[in-house]
């Protein structure tokens, strides 16, 4: 019985599973080179007094595993993920409705595609009201990340 809970609960869940669309994501391209946006990315992060919690090398990941799920397609060029938070901000959010821990750490992600010259920057859209301070933080990041 306890099993065939699991199973159900598992099954519930996924009904109200909806995969991100384009419109609940910021981006911005740029012609700048990746390092130069990496490192602009990793500046406006810790000139604000944050610091990088994690790097997700998710382009090396995904190329280093191609062969072994049985791909041959090259998704990036490069592309990495970097995790910070605020302290300050995610309390704020968290006195505000403490479920707002789901979207602790932030994530800002870099990417370039294969034989396309852009860089893309950008990050999951907050949901309307108390997360909306994090959203404005993470645009303001962003853009100063790829200013030329």
């Amino acid at each position: 019985m306890k099993y065939f809970t699991t199973a159900a609960s598992f099954a519930m869940s996924m009904v109200f599973f909806t995969p991100a669309q384009a419109d609940e994501m910021v981006n911005y391209s740029t012609a700048l080179d990746y390092a130069d946006v990496t490192f602009g990315l990793e500046s406006a992060i810790t000139d604000r007094g944050f610091v990088v919690d994690h790097i997700s090398h998710v382009g090396e990941m995904l190329e280093r595993t191609r062969a072994d799920v049985g791909s041959d397609v090259v998704l990036f060029q490069q592309a990495d993920v970097y995790s910070f938070c605020s302290a300050k901000l995610s309390r704020q959010v968290m006195e505000a409705d403490p479920m707002n821990i789901t979207f602790c750490p932030y994530d800002i992600f870099v990417a370039q595609r294969p034989g396309v010259d852009t860089v893309t920057i950008g990050f999951r859209s907050f949901p309307k009201g108390d997360m909306q301070i994090i959203q404005t933080l993470l645009d303001e990041i962003v853009k100063e990340a790829i200013e030329e």
